[in-house]
C-alpha cells in the first residue's frame, strides 16, 4: 500500500503575497511536490475540462458562482479508485471559503473507507475556512488527520514545515 496526494492548483495570474503576479506553478502544486519528495506518493492533478479564465478577477469570478451554483465541472479526467492506497494528502486553494468545485467532482467518486487523509490548503490570509467541515461530508468513512495551512506566497520556505507535518 501507498500514499497519493489529490490535488488542485492553478499556475498563471494569481493572487500572491497581497498582489497580482503570474507564477509558473501553482502554489498547492509546490506542496503537492514536496510531499510526493517526502513519502514517494504517487500525483493526481484535477483539472477541469474547461480551463479557468487566465485573468485572475474573471477566475475567482467563475469559481464564486460555480459554488453558488453548487456545481460539478467536468474533468479532463477522474480517478475511479483509491483502493490501493493507505494515506490520500488532499491538497487546494481556499477558494471562497471551501475546496474549488471540481475537487467535489473528484472526491465525490472515491471510496474513503478505511482510508487516512491529511488536507492541506494554500490560501493568503483565510486558513482552511469551511473546507475541514466540506471534507468530513466528501470522506465519509476516513479518519481525517489534522490539516496543513500554508499561506501561498510562503509555499517555497516551507518545506521543512510540510515535512513535520508528514510526521506527526
Amino acid at each position: 500500500m501507498s500514499d497519493l496526494v489529490i490535488y488542485f492548483s492553478r499556475s498563471g495570474e494569481n493572487y500572491f503575497g497581497g498582489e497580482l503576479k503570474n507564477i509558473e506553478k501553482g502554489n498547492t502544486e509546490v506542496i503537492a511536490e514536496y510531499i510526493q519528495e517526502f513519502t514517494s506518493a504517487d500525483l493526481f492533478k484535477v483539472e477541469p475540462a474547461v480551463e479557468y479564465p487566465a485573468d485572475y478577477m474573471e477566475c475567482i469570478d467563475v469559481a464564486k458562482k460555480e459554488q453558488q451554483k453548487d456545481a460539478r465541472p467536468e474533468l479532463k479526467q477522474s480517478l475511479d479508485d483509491i483502493s490501493s492506497y493507505d494515506t490520500v494528502y488532499i491538497g487546494f486553494p481556499n477558494w471562497w471559503g471551501t475546496l474549488p468545485m471540481p475537487m467535489f467532482t473528484q472526491l465525490e467518486k472515491l471510496d474513503f473507507n478505511g482510508k487516512t487523509v491529511k488536507p492541506f490548503v494554500t490560501h493568503e490570509g483565510s486558513g482552511f475556512g469551511s473546507s475541514q467541515k466540506d471534507l468530513k461530508k466528501l470522506c465519509q468513512g476516513a479518519d481525517i488527520k489534522n490539516g496543513l495551512s500554508i499561506p501561498g506566497a510562503s509555499v517555497y520556505d516551507v518545506k521543512d514545515t510540510v515535512k513535520a507535518w508528514i510526521d506527526e
